[in-house]
């Protein structure tokens, strides 16, 4: 044979190589189209659990995640036969890589221990990593998992190179597991460490061939669940989940909890402020049809804070908040969705309650007025009569304070729980 023909032939196997390798790629490609495609197009997504991003305060050193496996334990509302997981770089100044996520059904709240058999991988365009760029939230591919109403799940996610915690959750009462190296698979992590934070992780979805509405709780500490029993998962949101689930009218009614603990309506504090993350926490959640608006209470406590208010100035505080109430109104009304206010609740004996204390007793209970009368939110759940103390009504009941006298006990979330109108979310 010829050197040309040898030639010729080097050619052409380059060129077979050449498609061949392409072949493959187009196969794989195809077959992960396939894996997408074969999701029912005509599923129904709402949020089954959700936590509001915010922007890390506790961390005072350089502190970074690296070569590190995060896992998560979330508290699902409704169930369903697949799922989304929803990751936030929001507050991050650098691209978030994470190499790997998977989700599991959790034996314990706890426990870093997933249930055997359940560990699955989530991907996101198809592809086991992503790669977050600052201020974006992305949302994973559907992934086929059959999920339980009101069980936990793990949600694990694999960090390769340094990176901060920079958007959290900060009150989580939940713990938070990292350990060394890739574990996400792992049905136990080995040399963890654990913390009460989520990070990173803002929701879980449910896909579901019926339709289905979310709750959004949206409020401060009290919403958050400051007080309740860590793993207990025994905020007030989730005893109003538990209720829906066991009522037959609503079991397809979703709750997630959107409070930030030291949250305000007007100002920033803990997190942004309530009006400037109203639409991307309850506006923008899937499924959202009903939202309980339980915040203020913050707002008159810093203000308590600043001594000899003027009469003045306290008029208008109240003028900027009942503006701001009406905002949300408008807006939610907008989106087609019902809002529910929550009357503020009692707050004497507390840090916030200082010597003009009972002008601002005053202050909350103008505001639970204006709650309360018709034709402002399109109804109200009464907070302050079921955890009020009949003798003292600017104290909490003592069976119901936490002992700070600002928070309830589990015993109080679950009465203002049972305070909800279930009749509320049956239509």
């Amino acid at each position: 044979m010829r050197a040309g023909d040898f030639s010729k032939k080097d050619g052409i196997v380059k060129l077979l190589r050449r498609i061949s390798c392409g072949a493959f790629w187009i196969a794989l490609a195809s077959l992960t189209s396939m894996a997408v495609a074969q999701t029912p197009r005509n599923l129904h997504w709402t949020d089954s659990w959700a936590a509001s991003p915010m922007q890390q305060t506790f961390y005072t050193s350089n502190t970074a995640f690296h070569d590190t496996t995060v896992r998560e334990i979330v508290h699902l509302s409704r169930g369903g036969h697949y799922i989304r997981v929803r990751l936030s770089n929001v507050f991050g100044t650098e691209p978030l890589h994470i190499t790997s996520v998977h989700v599991a059904a959790a034996v314990a709240t706890n426990s870093s221990e997933i249930v055997a058999g359940t560990d699955t991988p989530v991907t996101f365009e198809g592809s086991a990593d992503v790669l977050i760029p600052p201020g974006a939230a992305y949302v994973s591919d559907p992934v086929a998992f059959d999920a339980k109403p009101l069980e936990n799940l793990t949600i694990s996610f694999h960090l390769n190179q340094p990176s901060m915690p920079e958007t959290t959750h900060d009150n989580s009462n939940q713990v938070t597991f990292m350990a060394p190296g890739d574990q996400v698979g792992a049905t136990q992590l080995t040399d963890a460490r654990s913390e009460l934070h989520w990070y990173w992780l803002t929701g879980v979805e449910v896909g579901t061939p019926q339709p289905g509405s979310c709750v959004v709780a949206f409020g401060d500490s009290i919403t958050d669940g400051w007080q309740s029993t860590v793993n207990g998962n025994n905020r007030w949101p989730d005893d109003l989940a538990a209720r829906l689930q066991a009522n037959a009218a609503t079991k397809n009614v979703c709750v997630i909890n959107e409070g930030i603990s030291g949250n305000r309506v007007l100002l920033d504090g803990s997190g942004p402020n309530a009006m400037s993350r109203f639409d991307r926490d309850v506006l923008s959640q899937p499924g959202a049809k009903y939202v309980i608006v339980l915040e203020a209470i913050n707002d008159i406590g810093h203000l308590a804070d600043q001594q000899n208010v003027s009469k003045a100035d306290q008029d208008a505080f109240y003028h900027h908040l009942i503006a701001g109430y009406q905002e949300m109104i408008d807006q939610a009304h907008a989106h087609g969705i019902k809002i529910i206010g929550a009357t503020l609740t009692p707050f004497k004996g507390c840090g916030y309650y200082t010597a003009q204390g009972p002008e601002f007793e005053a202050m909350r209970q103008k505001i639970n007025t204006w709650i309360r009368t018709p034709g402002h939110f399109d109804a109200y759940v009464d907070f302050d009569k079921v955890t009020r103390d009949p003798a003292q009504p600017d104290r909490f009941a003592p069976e119901y304070d936490s002992g700070d006298h600002l928070h309830p006990n589990p015993a109080g979330y679950k009465a203002m729980a049972n305070a909800i109108p279930l009749t509320l979310f049956e239509k």
